[in-house]
């Protein structure tokens, strides 16, 4: 190997597992199987604590991380693995985040410096990331110095702290997620990730949530009832069984010849109903 080539030892991608569920771990593992027949998996961890000591041990190329784990959370973990010191036989891994939430996916993935399996692991989906991790394995033992630095440049570097550092302070010390970031929602025939803070009013019917923001209209299955344990209270009143609506959007309330009270939305001639539970959100307005 000449001086123009980085000195990543040849051989088998060799990869960690950490999920301190036995079941999700045993199905990663076994989808993995299937999508990536050649990939050895030298270790499995429970907790993050196990995972960065097992990353210490045996140095792979890649780690699956379940963002929720106990102790250290697997963001935390990442935050560790990314520091450990690297050597002319090993880079810092690539980081895949294993999750539920898809705020986290949408982080990650727009960041471009990480990748994300959403549980269950599907096949399709896994098989996807499985092709990005490899083309950017094999930049790394096969590029030149300068294309090896380039893609290893967003992991190591800055751009993986900004991503880990936001993301650690999404997730409490107990592995809760706080507030949902990102709505996953069908508008049209596509699927669009819409930031929460854009929308201005979650309204329900039997099937549907209508998800609405300033320019356009979407729809999610998530009922109401869920959305809100998981929107941030302080942005997101519930002024009617069937709505929610962003305070920053409310433009004035007023009252109907029944004297209903109606919520103005900015931007918006529609005027969304408050029912009765909900009128003393808005006294002295």
């Amino acid at each position: 190997m000449n001086d123009t080539t980085h000195d990543l030892a040849p051989g088998p991608i060799r990869a960690v597992l950490a999920d301190d569920e036995r079941l999700m771990r045993e199905q990663l593992r076994s989808r993995l199987q299937e999508a990536w027949p050649e990939l050895e998996i030298v270790a499995e961890a429970k907790n993050g604590l196990e995972a960065v000591e097992l990353c210490r041990e045996h140095r792979p190329d890649l780690v699956f991380l379940d963002i929720r784990m106990p102790g250290l959370t697997g963001v935390d973990a990442a935050r560790q693995i990314v520091q450990l010191p690297e050597d002319d036989s090993w880079l810092v891994p690539e980081i895949v985040f294993i999750t539920a939430y898809d705020q986290y996916a949408v982080e990650a993935f727009e960041q471009g410096v990480a990748d994300y399996v959403l549980k269950p692991a599907e096949r399709e989906r896994l098989a996807i990331t499985v092709a990005r991790v490899k083309k950017r394995l094999a930049q790394r033992r096969e590029g030149t110095v300068e294309e090896a630095a380039d893609a290893v440049e967003a992991p190591a570097g800055a751009s993986m702290q900004q991503l880990l550092h936001k993301l650690s302070a999404q997730v409490s010390p107990g592995g809760v997620p706080k507030y949902l970031q990102w709505i996953q929602a069908t508008v049209g025939q596509s699927i669009q990730m819409i930031p929460v803070e854009d929308v201005l009013f979650f309204i329900s019917d039997e099937k549907y949530t209508r998800v609405q923001t300033a320019t356009i209209e979407a729809l999610i299955r998530k009922p109401i009832k869920e959305l809100v344990d998981e929107l941030d209270p302080q942005l997101f009143w519930q002024i009617h069984r069937s709505t929610l609506v962003n305070v920053k959007a409310i433009a004035g309330i007023s009252r109907d010849f029944r004297g209903r009270q109606l919520v103005a939305v900015k931007g918006l001639t529609e005027k969304l109903e408050v029912s009765r539970s909900y009128t003393h959100l808005f006294k002295g307005m």
